[in-house]
This record gives C-alpha cells, sequence and structure tokens, in this order.
C-alpha cells in the first residue's frame, strides 16, 4: 500500500510538467528580459526543468 503515493505523486508531477511545458505557460516566459545577462526563457525552461528533476530525485529516493 505504500506505492499507492508515490505513484499519485508521480502523475501528479508529470501532469506538472506538461502543464508548465505548454504554450500558454511558455509564452509568459518569452518576454524581452535578461537574468545575469541571459534571455528569460532558456532560463525558465531550465530552472523548470531542474526543479522537475529534483522533485522526481526526492521521490524516487523515499
Amino acid at each position: 500500500m505504500s506505492e499507492r503515493p508515490r505513484a499519485q505523486v508521480l502523475v501528479a508531477l508529470c501532469g506538472a510538467g506538461i502543464a508548465l511545458f505548454n504554450f500558454p505557460l511558455l509564452a509568459v516566459w518569452g518576454q524581452d528580459a535578461t537574468v545575469f545577462g541571459l534571455p528569460l526563457l532558456p532560463v525558465a525552461l531550465f530552472g523548470i526543468w531542474a526543479g522537475l528533476v529534483v522533485l522526481l530525485a526526492l521521490v524516487s529516493e523515499r
């Protein structure tokens, strides 16, 4: 029965990843701004990706 919450968390993280990498939310990051001299869109994409990887690693290690 301990496998059930892990599966639900993985499905929720997958859904969050799909939503975060979908067009309407990516349009928010498409502005003409920079972060430490880097364009905002690639920084946001890498940050979202890195955050999902970290969360997946935390869930998988439990």
